[in-house]
């Protein structure tokens, strides 16, 4: 049997041409892609302008993927909702809301699990079990936003996985997402981390995206980076920093560095002076975040006068740099603490 067809994944072109080859006018493909992305329907049933004849060869020819919400928890520091869906396979996934002054952000996974291994993160201990699709990345979006009856105006796709390691389906999730014809969500207000793949950071400069790039850094040398990051045994840091200046040049978007403090490990003042020469003259901004602690490693994270001094000695050398909030801690939804869970039935 023909593997059904999943429509909300396609684009409003590949729908248009699905619909053609249907015989269906184009505007029956806006009007399903309006259903789909705007009005977020569950059901093929629930779009009532299309004939009943037409819902039915969409119900047989194709499947529309929706999440399952298995459970919430909400933090009592900041009232950060952590989610947990159920897949149509059966796997788990996490997603964190946020809300912020600015508008409600939602942190999106993009695998199940991760093969990446950096040390101080959650989400890799399992491994990878697989890539998700375009439709499981929006409907992360979709679900959250109809949970709480309010507008999704930014998405970091920062949970569980390493988007550039599901680079096809991340770029089309960027696309789809800032289209106006769906969610319309500024591509200046859609942020994509990665660990460092430097062939897939070249190919997304190419895109020219208006999207924030957010690097995993990490550590001020190469040594360090690869005690805390298996990446980097591939892609050594000067070359990371030279892709990322690359990004810059290509796209005119200043790059995010993420750098997790690890007490004793990489927030000295040898450490912060390496970093000041590294990113001089680089047009980019730092975001310190004091590491979250996982069960499974010792990690602990640096004191408060360590951050500080980091942050200080960095601003002092024109670095544009910010320590990050603390959002969800409490329920292991802080960055970092994500990963693959199953519940106990």
């Amino acid at each position: 049997m023909d593997e059904k067809i999943d429509i909300k994944s396609l684009t409003l072109g590949e729908l248009e041409e699905l619909l053609g080859g249907w015989g269906e006018k184009s505007f029956r493909a806006k009007q399903i892609y309006e259903w789909l992305h705007v009005k977020q329907v569950t059901s093929f049933t629930e779009m009532t302008n299309i004939s009943a004849k037409l819902r039915e060869k969409l119900n047989e020819e194709c499947v529309l993927v929706v999440l399952e919400q298995e459970l919430v928890q909400i933090s009592k520091q900041d009232g950060t909702r952590k989610y947990l869906f159920a897949l149509p396979d059966g796997n788990m996934i996490e997603s964190v809301l946020m809300r912020y002054k600015h508008g409600n952000s939602v942190c999106v996974s993009s695998q199940v699990g991760c093969r990446m291994g950096c040390q101080f993160c959650a989400s890799t201990l399992d491994g990878l079990v697989r890539n998700l699709s375009v439709s499981e990345l929006l409907e992360q979006i979709y679900r959250i936003g109809a949970d709480i009856g309010e507008r999704i105006s930014n998405v970091v796709v920062m949970g569980s996985g390493e988007p550039l390691d599901n680079y096809e389906n991340i770029v089309r999730f960027v696309r789809m997402l800032s289209d106006e014809r769906g969610l319309n969500i500024s591509q200046r207000n859609i942020t994509v981390s990665t660990c460092g793949i430097v062939p897939k950071i070249r190919e997304l400069a190419k895109e020219r995206f208006q999207i924030t790039l957010a690097l995993s850094l990490h550590a001020s040398s190469q040594e360090k980076r690869l005690k805390l990051m298996p990446i980097a045994k591939k892609y050594e840091l000067m070359e990371v920093l030279d892709i990322c200046r690359m990004y810059f040049e290509e796209t005119g978007r200043r790059i995010t560095f993420e750098y997790s403090l690890v007490g004793g490990v990489n927030d000295t003042d040898e450490d912060v002076e390496r970093l000041c020469g590294l990113l001089q003259g680089m047009n980019c901004h730092v975001n310190l975040i004091p590491v979250n602690p996982i069960k499974e490693r010792d990690y602990v994270q640096s004191g408060q006068s360590e951050i500080l001094n980091f942050k200080n000695k960095l601003e002092k050398n024109g670095i544009n740099v910010t320590i990050r909030r603390e959002m969800g801690r409490d329920i292991d939804g802080a960055c970092g603490q994500l990963r693959k869970r199953y519940i106990e039935r």
